[in-house]
C-alpha cells in the first residue's frame, strides 16, 4: 500500500497522524520524508509540526531500517540482570553493530528504555512483542521466529 493511501485513511480520525505514521511505519519499517510531508498536507498542520510529531515520540523512526526492529531495555534492571551479554549475542547472530541494521533488510538493533517489564529481565521486543528473561543461548530461537 502507498503511504498516500495510508495517509488518506486516517484522515478524518481525530489524533490520525499518529495513527497513519504507526500503520506506514508497520508498513515501510520507518517514515520516510515524502510521508512526513504529505501527511502534513493532508492534516492541514505545519511540515515542521508533522516532523515534530515523528520525531518525539521513540517508536518511530525517520531512518530507513531493518523490517524486524529489536529494541532492548536499557534500564538499570535489564542491566544487571546481563543485558550487555544479550546485547553482545545480537550483535555476534546478526553481524551488526547496535544503531544499525541487517544488509538484507531483516532486523535492525535499537535501545530503548524500560518497557515496563522488570519483573523478568533482561527484555528485548521485536516489533513491539516482548520476549522476557532473555539469554544469550535463547538468542537464535528468538530470531528464528523472523527469519
Amino acid at each position: 500500500m502507498d503511504y498516500k493511501d495510508i495517509i488518506a485513511k486516517y484522515a478524518d480520525m481525530p489524533g490520525g497522524i499518529i495513527e497513519s505514521f504507526h500503520a506506514i511505519q508497520k508498513e515501510l519499517s520507518y517514515l520516510p520524508e515524502e510521508a512526513i510531508v504529505e501527511a502534513a498536507k493532508v492534516f492541514n498542520i505545519p511540515a515542521a509540526e508533522a516532523y515534530g510529531v515523528a520525531t518525539f515520540y521513540s517508536m518511530f523512526s525517520t531512518n530507513s531500517r531493518g523490517k524486524n526492529v529489536i529494541r532492548i531495555c536499557e534500564s538499570a534492571p535489564c542491566h544487571v540482570a546481563g543485558a550487555a551479554e544479550v546485547v553482545a549475542a545480537l550483535e555476534r547472530e546478526l553481524g551488526i553493530k547496535m544503531g544499525e541494521s541487517t544488509p538484507d533488510g531483516l532486523f535492525a538493533l535499537e535501545f530503548t528504555e524500560c518497557v515496563g517489564q522488570c519483573q523478568a529481565t533482561p527484555v528485548i521486543t521485536i516489533n513491539g512483542k516482548p520476549y522476557l528473561d532473555v539469554s544469550p543461548a535463547k538468542i537464535p530461537g528468538i530470531l528464528a521466529e523472523y527469519k
